[in-house]
C-alpha cells in the first residue's frame, strides 16, 4: 500500500488520529485510520514463585484488571527504554530491580496504531514506597504466584493483551 495523502482528524498530548487516503498495489483507493501514540515499557517483575502485578480502573473497558507494570514517559519527559521500565516499575510498584533484562519489542495493535513497547524481566528485587500518578491513585499492586498468574487468565482478571504477549516472551527466554 502506498498513502496517497494524510490529515490529522484529532489530536491531544497523547495521541494522535490520522486518516489516510492509500492506494492498494493494484492501485485502488483506500481509507486507512491509524493512531499515533508514543511507545511504553512493560515490566515483569519476578519473585521466587510468580510475579508482581498491578491492578487498577480502566476507562475505555469500564472496569478494574490485574496486569504487569507498564507505561510512558509524560508530555515532556524522555529517556532510553530501559530507563522508562525502572521508572514505571518502582512508580507503579515501589519495587526496584537490580537486574533487568530486555525480552523483545512487540506492537500493541499495529493494525491500526503506531504504538509499540519494549518488554523487560525485572529480578532482584527490593521494596520501596510507590510514586503513582493522578490517574493510578486507585491502583493496587501484589505477589501472584505463576498458578495464580494462570487461574488470573483463564478467570478473565487478566485480560490486558500486552501483558499475555509479554509472559509468552517470558516463557521463551526460560525454555
Amino acid at each position: 500500500m502506498k498513502q496517497v495523502s494524510t490529515r490529522v482528524v484529532y489530536s491531544n498530548p497523547w495521541m494522535t488520529v490520522r486518516e489516510d487516503q492509500i492506494a492498494h498495489p493494484d492501485g485502488t483507493p483506500g481509507i486507512y485510520g491509524v493512531v499515533e501514540k508514543r511507545d511504553f515499557a512493560l515490566v515483569l517483575p519476578r519473585w521466587e514463585d510468580g510475579f508482581w502485578l498491578v491492578e487498577q480502573f480502566r476507562y475505555p473497558i469500564g472496569r478494574r484488571a490485574w496486569e504487569f507494570p507498564q507505561g510512558g514517559w509524560g508530555h515532556s519527559a524522555t529517556g532510553t527504554s530501559a530507563e522508562l521500565a525502572r521508572t514505571e516499575l518502582a512508580e507503579e510498584t515501589g519495587l526496584r530491580a537490580r537486574s533487568l533484562v530486555h525480552l523483545g519489542h512487540l506492537y500493541e495493535a499495529y493494525g491500526y496504531s503506531t504504538q509499540g513497547f519494549d518488554v523487560y524481566l525485572a529480578e532482584d528485587l527490593t521494596e520501596g514506597d510507590t510514586a503513582r500518578e493522578q490517574s493510578e491513585q486507585d491502583m493496587v499492586h501484589r505477589r501472584f504466584t505463576d498458578a495464580e498468574i494462570a487461574e488470573a487468565l483463564r478467570s478473565g482478571r487478566i485480560v490486558d493483551a500486552p501483558s499475555l504477549a509479554a509472559l509468552t516472551l517470558y516463557g521463551l527466554h526460560t525454555g
